[in-house]
């Protein structure tokens, strides 16, 4: 696989249709599984909303958050100085300047581990939990979120409670057995343009007004839906797509209007290249995310991919890295500044990690490739400590030394924060006795969940 992101393309009427399901949450699939019975929390809500940042592709852990620099040339490679950040002991790599100040404010986990090297299985399971082939196809973290914080929990809002920035990821469903009312509203569009456009709902080169406009002239030309628009699944489209262009041309835009920040705050998003500077979809996304917070979304998923880095992994690194650092770090500061970090986890991962050992041959010329055996995540706020490393790996980078994590413990470590029972009943189309993560009865690998940095 090449060092591009790799996400199936995603058509805009795929992305409207998923928005209005996820606007309006009316399209119901699997029957019971949509409920959300079983859900009191075992304690109080320490985080409101989450924000993940999902390195699509793997990104290596040597070259970012576990910089083994006595390993080697042929490990480390020419990413051998390794900087000290703000927290006392950590070192991280030499690309992430910005983050090494905010270092204070998150915890890195070193030991990650699930053992996959498949980009679609080893994603499956970072995002659920679970293991794939199961009978049931298991919903991510921002569905199972949506399920016990969204509208039937009594969300309010009109923006989606599940939202991701800016393409699906593609390689599975989302929802799994949730059903379409728990996929994410995927807004395609880049919010690095001067005006930010949603995808599927608006249509690019007309303002609000002329939107407005278009709108009702397609419901006047609808003659299928004038004249069955009493038929319950036409009924629920229309209302969701009401909620869908009331969300992009009503209050709900505000959220995406990014102008409505100052030059400053904008500007800090920025990537510094040393000869100029550089406004990215990744950047403006983590701002975006920020405003989604302020307003109460529960769940906010930035897909950033291009980590699969089999060829000229160093080259990948430093045009990544620096965009990376200047996104997160600014993201944490701003929560900060706002108020919302204390309440709003951050979670940062691929769905694995990269070869220790460097491909250094033809046509590699110094690539990394798959390595599910131990990786890193990065978890900031919403009741996690910051300045902690949680595990660790072996010298190499190559196998968990202490403390491994699995997906499973990392999960249900944001669940409980979230006020989300790990144990609680989930609810499923087989009605099996399912629960939000899995237990030591499934068979699935677990060490317990993160209570040293909660």
């Amino acid at each position: 696989m090449s060092g591009t992101s790799r996400f199936e393309p995603v058509s805009r009427r795929e992305v409207l249709v998923r928005g209005l399901a996820g606007t309006a949450g009316l399209l119901l699939a699997g029957g019971r599984a949509a409920s959300g019975a079983d859900k009191a929390p075992p304690k109080p809500p320490r985080a409101k909303s989450v924000i993940q940042i999902w390195l699509a592709g793997g990104p290596s852990h040597l070259d970012s958050f576990d910089p083994k620099p006595e390993a080697g040339n042929d490990y480390c490679g020419p990413l051998n100085n390794p900087i000290a950040t703000n927290a006392d002991g950590i070192r991280i790599g030499e690309l992430l300047p910005r983050l090494a100040k905010q270092a204070d404010k998150f915890s890195i986990v070193r030991s990650m581990t699930h053992g996959d090297n498949g980009h679609e299985t080893a994603a499956y399971l970072t995002q659920t939990g679970r293991r794939p082939g199961d009978r049931l196809v298991f919903p991510c973290a921002g569905a199972v979120v949506s399920l016990f914080k969204g509208y039937e929990a009594g969300y309010k809002g009109l923006i989606p409670p599940y939202i991701v920035l800016t393409q699906s990821q593609g390689r599975f469903s989302e929802a799994g057995f949730l059903g379409a009312r728990h996929m994410p509203f995927a807004t395609g569009g880049d919010p690095a343009q001067q005006k930010f456009m949603v995808e599927g709902v608006v249509s690019p080169g007309l303002n609000d007004q002329q939107q407005a406009k278009r709108r009702e002239l397609l419901r006047k030309l609808d003659t299928l839906g004038s004249t069955v628009k009493t038929h319950p699944a036409l009924k629920a489209f229309y209302q969701s797509e009401d909620q869908a262009y009331d969300m992009i041309l009503g209050d709900g835009a505000k959220a995406f209007d990014l102008s409505q920040e100052s030059d400053d705050v904008r500007k800090r998003y920025d990537v510094n290249w040393g000869t100029w500077i550089s406004r990215t979809r990744f950047g403006q996304s983590c701002l975006a995310a920020r405003r989604l917070v302020q307003r109460g979304v529960p769940y906010i998923t930035i897909n950033f991919g291009g980590w699969d880095s089999h060829t000229d992994n160093f080259k990948v690194m430093r045009q990544l890295l620096p965009d990376l650092d200047t996104g997160l770090a600014s993201l944490l500061a701003d929560l900060a500044e706002h108020g919302l970090l204390e309440s709003t986890i951050v979670w940062c991962c691929g769905e694995f990690g990269r070869t220790p050992r460097i491909d250094w041959g033809a046509p590699w010329n110094g690539g990394r490739n798959h390595y599910g055996k131990v990786f890193s995540a990065l978890v900031a706020g919403g009741g996690f400590k910051g300045g902690r490393i949680v595990g660790s790996s072996d010298a190499k980078g190559e196998e968990v030394k202490d403390r491994p994590v699995y997906p499973c413990d990392l999960l249900g470590s944001i669940y409980e924060l979230m006020g989300i029972d790990p144990g609680g009943k989930l609810a499923n189309p087989m009605d099996l006795p399912l629960t939000v993560t899995p237990t030591k009865a499934d068979g699935i690998p677990m060490a317990g969940r993160l209570k040293e940095i909660m």
